[in-house]
């Protein structure tokens, strides 16, 4: 009778509870529970299998470019870096509000790890996140206007919760890349959060856009009461360079 309950558990597609259940009879562990004990058990299980397997799909569809985590974030002092700021970032609360990130600071200080870190965070509290190159989207966004797939691009990056948008500045915005970017900005405004990293100060970013009244409302919609992390210090990638360099040479 076990085994043919068995069965009929992975037939459900129960697969938290099946394997807890399997486990518990190659153990002989069955024996020793209530009938309470053994529902609370098989159910805990079928949950903790069901989160666990929706967080890992969350971060397959995010296409994080880094593997990063909370935990592995440099506090260092001189990096202008505070814990504090971070933590209760970590907490996403700023995406129930719909509020936005920007970090900035110079290259390989360490803005796309941070920014990945949050999106992971986000996604192990239950949000959609979607990653993205700026430069690589446009690259899409234009090759979906020739094969008629821009609207469906546009429409999936509208239903995500958080959307990453690393390296801002770095490529020339045309026209047809203005145009997009003030669509994903309109769509998302008020209605849901974006992270952005860049090398330029936010002062600069004006220029980067070009054409004064787009400029205005692309920025308006961004930077007003967004969350500012402004990083410092030498390059992360110089120093872990040094680093092994030193340990090779010892």
């Amino acid at each position: 009778m076990t085994q043919e309950t068995l069965e009929k558990i992975k037939k459900l597609r129960l697969l938290g509870m099946a394997r807890t259940y399997e486990t518990s009879l190659e153990n002989n562990k069955l024996a020793h529970l209530s009938a309470d004990e053994l529902i609370t058990m098989l159910v805990e299980a079928e949950w903790d299998d069901r989160m666990n397997r929706n967080i890992e799909r969350r971060l397959r569809n995010a296409r994080f470019r880094y593997q990063s985590c909370m935990e592995s974030i440099d506090y260092q002092s001189d990096r202008n870096l505070e814990r504090n700021q971070i933590m209760r970032l970590a907490e996403c609360s700023f995406i129930k509000r719909h509020e936005n990130i920007i970090i900035t600071g110079s290259t390989g200080i360490g803005k796309s790890y941070l920014a990945t870190a949050l999106g992971h965070q986000a996604c192990t509290h239950g949000y959609k996140v979607y990653y993205a190159n700026l430069g690589k989207l446009f690259s899409r966004l234009k090759m979906g206007k020739a094969d008629g797939s821009y609207l469906r691009e546009i429409s999936k990056i509208e239903r995500q919760d958080l959307l990453i948008i690393d390296d801002f500045g770095l490529v020339p915005i045309d026209n047809q890349s203005r145009s997009a970017l003030m669509e994903i900005v309109e769509d998302r405004h008020k209605k849901s959060s974006m992270i952005i990293t860049s090398q330029l100060p936010v002062n600069c970013w004006h220029e980067v856009i070009g054409e004064k009244t787009i400029a205005d409302a692309i920025l308006d919609r961004i930077v007003h009461d967004a969350h500012r992390i402004e990083l410092r210090g030498e390059s992360l990638r110089k120093t872990r360079d040094r680093q092994k360099n030193m340990e090779i040479m010892n």
